[in-house]
């Protein structure tokens, strides 16, 4: 007995000891990765910026020094994409871009900032080279803005077209024996079709339709522009699946310069330059081109960028493996509430990319922006989905700036509430109910609902559209009929949102700044991105925490770790919601090319 103690005193003080060594390399990494991404980077003659697109592009990717170890794929930042473009723009020993493609995972609107950012490069007359082994729709919608477009002899440029697909679970909630009451107000409101229809409601589909040709249209039309080829020629490499045939069609359709491997598309940039055939390309990615120092002034006025991005929520996953997808919780509205406390911010963009969530917490961010908007200027930008309550906090700013292919709107709530009671019928499970009011057990999924309650639910449910229809007129300086009769659920693109009076202008994170300064009438400013964050190794701490944490849940989950996502979003679904369900995709026949 005596010596299992020992062994396990002995084990415990192993265990302590290693956790503290683990704990301290954790700590020299994270201060090693501030010291290297402080450092400057000085790019030499010749040097070509190579943007490496291959994994998915979030507004702002936190660098994880544990990625490698996990098998993961860092994300690129949009931000930082946008920040390499211009300092190539300027930087006299930056020759030129070459992209590499390599199925990028992002939204159109996102290819279509970074697409307008490329233009703005080739006005410097600097060349911009493309290459993939195989181009999506969304890769070849930005590399087509390129000089040069090549691809793969065994490659292809996939462009299909732009597909929408929704599990409907109503089937099988009718085999387990489960039903679900829907409350909801709007005619065009989705995110609940699921759950008591089997296929697309006429509405809804008229609504998907739409948006979906103007993103397509779109695209197309600039790919078309850029490549000097007729709407017809193109329509007709799409509608007869020519991205199915031999790569040369591509050259043939003028959507190609020619049929090159990886080598001899570098071989062709260093001649260009002006480089021997057995001569190094020198090349510098997205983390080298951010650390070059810039000229810029200090100025004591500033411009702060606060990002909103992900679902908006009642709180972030307290689950050990929940990871750090983004989310909007109440912490943005206290971020705004100090914003508005700083005397050297005179203007705020807001950067708004989430499809909805939480009616409550939408309400309350809303709230801090008005109270923003009264002490400074408030611009929105918003990025791939500024849609439901993505749209709600949206709505008070003083102005509103969203990209063509933005998915904006779907002003309307809806709610849902499970009745299990097949399933414990057929599982042989039973309950029973003490209870000392009318209500006290409403939306116990184990009986059925009564009438006067699914009354009561969908009174509020429509209180709170009211209040919806309410802020976004107000917002607006539309009357609240006018709101309802573009509202109802629907989904926009930001173009057709223009249109109708729910965004202001068209662009980008450079536009929306742009506009904050001249409304808060300043000439000579600093862009600061603001965090609230007390300190500098707080925050990082903070993300780099979080991203390990993302990166073990990734790796222990593997291709799991998309349901479990999923599942854990629903956990956290309280209350009435406001959300934008859908995703664009592109097709089974061109995932399969890969």
């Amino acid at each position: 007995m005596k010596d299992f103690f020992k062994t396990a005193f002995a084990s415990s003080i192993g265990v302590i000891i290693a956790f503290v060594i683990l704990f301290s390399i954790l700590i020299f990494s994270l201060i090693g990765l501030s010291l290297s991404s402080s450092s400057a980077y000085s790019p030499k003659k010749n040097t070509v910026f190579k943007l490496s697109l291959g994994s998915s592009i979030v507004e702002n990717a936190t660098a994880n020094p544990f990625a490698k170890l996990f098998g993961e794929e860092q994300p690129l930042s949009l931000s930082d994409i946008l920040k390499s473009i211009r300092i190539a723009k300027d930087n006299k020993n930056i020759s030129g871009i070459y992209i590499e493609s390599n199925l990028a995972s992002a939204s159109p609107a996102t290819f279509e900032a970074i697409r307008r950012a490329l233009e703005d490069f080739k006005e410097s007359g600097k060349f911009v080279f493309a290459y993939a082994d195989h181009y999506s729709n969304n890769d070849y919608y930005l590399c087509s803005v390129a000089d040069s477009v090549f691809v793969n002899p065994l490659g292809n440029v996939a462009l299909s077209g732009l597909v929408t697909q929704k599990i409907f679970y109503t089937g099988l909630a009718e085999k387990v024996g489960v039903e679900y009451y829907i409350f909801k107000v709007g005619t065009y409101k989705g995110a609940v079709e699921p759950y008591f229809l089997k296929k697309f409601s006429d509405e809804n589909r008229e609504q998907i339709t739409s948006y979906m040709s103007s993103i397509w249209n779109n695209m197309t039309s600039a790919i078309a522009k850029s490549r000097n080829i007729t709407p017809d020629s193109l329509s007709d490499f799409v509608n007869n699946g020519l991205f199915l045939n031999d790569a040369k069609l591509t050259v043939d359709y003028n959507l190609t310069d020619g049929l090159r491997y990886k080598h001899e598309v570098e071989a062709s940039i260093k001649a260009l330059i002006g480089l021997d055939h057995d001569d190094k390309l020198r090349t510098a990615g997205v983390d080298q081109m951010v650390s070059i120092k810039e000229k810029t002034k200090n100025h004591d006025d500033k411009i702060a960028i606060l990002y909103a991005e992900g679902v908006i929520t009642d709180s972030a996953s307290s689950s050990p493996f929940g990871g750090t997808e983004s989310s909007i919780t109440e912490k943005v509205a206290n971020q705004l509430n100090k914003i508005k406390k700083d005397d050297d911010i005179k203007a705020v963009v807001l950067r708004v990319n989430s499809p909805g969530g939480s009616a409550y917490v939408s309400e309350q961010i809303w709230k801090r922006v008005l109270e923003l908007r009264e002490i400074k200027p408030v611009v929105v930008s918003m990025g791939d989905y500024a849609a439901s309550g993505g749209y709600y906090i949206s709505c008070a700013a003083d102005m509103i700036v969203a990209e063509k292919n933005t998915l904006t709107g779907s002003i309307g709530v809806f709610g849902r509430i499970p009745n299990a009671t097949g399933l414990f019928e057929k599982v042989g499970l039973t309950t029973d109910v003490v209870k000392v009011s009318n209500y006290a057990d409403l939306g116990d999924l184990t009986r059925p609902m009564r009438e006067d309650e699914k009354a009561l639910i969908q009174s509020s449910v429509e209180r709170t559209y009211d209040l919806f229809l309410t802020r976004c007129a107000d917002g607006r300086s539309m009357t609240k009929e006018e709101i309802d009769a573009i509202g109802q659920g629907r989904v926009w693109t930001g173009e057709q949102a223009l249109a109708i009076g729910l965004v202001d202008k068209l662009g980008g994170i450079d536009t929306a700044i742009e506009e904050a300064a001249i409304l808060a009438e300043l000439d000579k400013y600093n862009v600061i991105t603001y965090t609230g964050a007390t300190d500098f190794f707080t925050e990082l701490l903070e993300k780099q925490l979080d991203e390990i944490k993302l990166g073990v849940t990734k790796a222990f989950l593997g291709e799991d770790y998309e349901l479990f996502k999923s599942i854990q979003q629903a956990k956290g679904v309280t209350g009435i919601q406001a959300i934008m369900p859908f995703e664009l995709k592109e097709s089974e026949a061109a995932k399969a090319l890969r």
